[in-house]
């Protein structure tokens, strides 16, 4: 396997080709450079020495290039894993990065490509591609994942407002502990779904515990404008936190 620097010529060049969705100069290179789709580019950034695949090129933030998903297909025909990991600070694959972007076409296309949906090693906590849009509020690639089929946990549902999900954990024989009541109630603020929050309140969550970045419920509710939450948690007294 080929590995290259950042400032290589051809990474350079194959960088390029991928952003700007050139297909045909794209393609040229691959065809140039037996082997180059799966070649890792190693370079250094925010999390220090990482290597990444051309996958994790195509998928990197913000994402939405152009022809985000004939790129993903052109190097998946080359050759290209649809499950490599980035080597570094975490073990993420290109559908936690297209999860991560929000980006639903590319998104689609690792899927159809074969990635895997229940892939580990999300920057949180080590989870799926799923625990990385739902705790960076992408909505729509979250959404998107469970309807390819991806299991949610207590806390995916509840974010995610999928009440009968949040339900099915809460009643169950082997019911989760208050801490994880609060903390799939957190979520529900965040995800603005007042319904659920509304239940998960009713099933003994801290109205005020603080989460991520030390916000409380309100504090994340607020700073997603999901303001009829907002105005419950204010009627109930709740802490504005951060």
């Amino acid at each position: 396997m080929q590995t290259l620097t950042s400032r290589d010529p051809l990474a350079v060049a194959v960088i390029e080709a991928i952003r700007r969705g050139d297909l045909t100069g794209l393609g040229q290179l691959l065809s140039d450079h037996p082997g180059l789709a799966t070649a890792r580019i190693t370079e250094h950034g925010e999390d220090g020495k990482g290597t990444r695949s051309l996958l994790h090129i195509a998928t990197d933030w913000p994402g939405h290039f152009p022809r985000g998903p004939e790129v993903v297909a052109a190097l998946v025909a080359a050759g290209a894993d649809p499950g490599a990991r980035f080597e570094g600070a975490h073990a993420e694959t290109p559908l936690h990065w297209a999860a991560s972007s929000n980006d639903v076409p590319v998104l689609d296309a690792l899927i159809a490509a074969g990635a895997d949906i229940e892939a580990p090693g999300a920057v949180i906590a080590g989870g799926t591609p799923l625990a990385d849009a739902r705790a960076f509020g992408q909505w729509r690639a979250a959404h998107r994942l469970v309807e390819h089929g991806a299991r949610t946990t207590l806390q995916d549902a509840a974010t995610l407002g999928l009440l009968d999900r949040v339900r099915a954990y809460v009643e169950s024989d082997r019911p989760p502990s208050p801490d994880e009541i609060t903390s799939a109630f957190w979520g529900a603020c965040h995800g603005g779904h007042l319904t659920t929050a509304q239940y998960l309140h009713r099933r003994g969550a801290d109205i005020d515990w603080c989460g991520y970045d030390n916000r409380t419920p309100l504090g994340i509710a607020r700073a997603q404008g999901a303001d009829d939450v907002v105005r419950w948690l204010r009627d109930r007294g709740a802490k504005s936190g951060s």
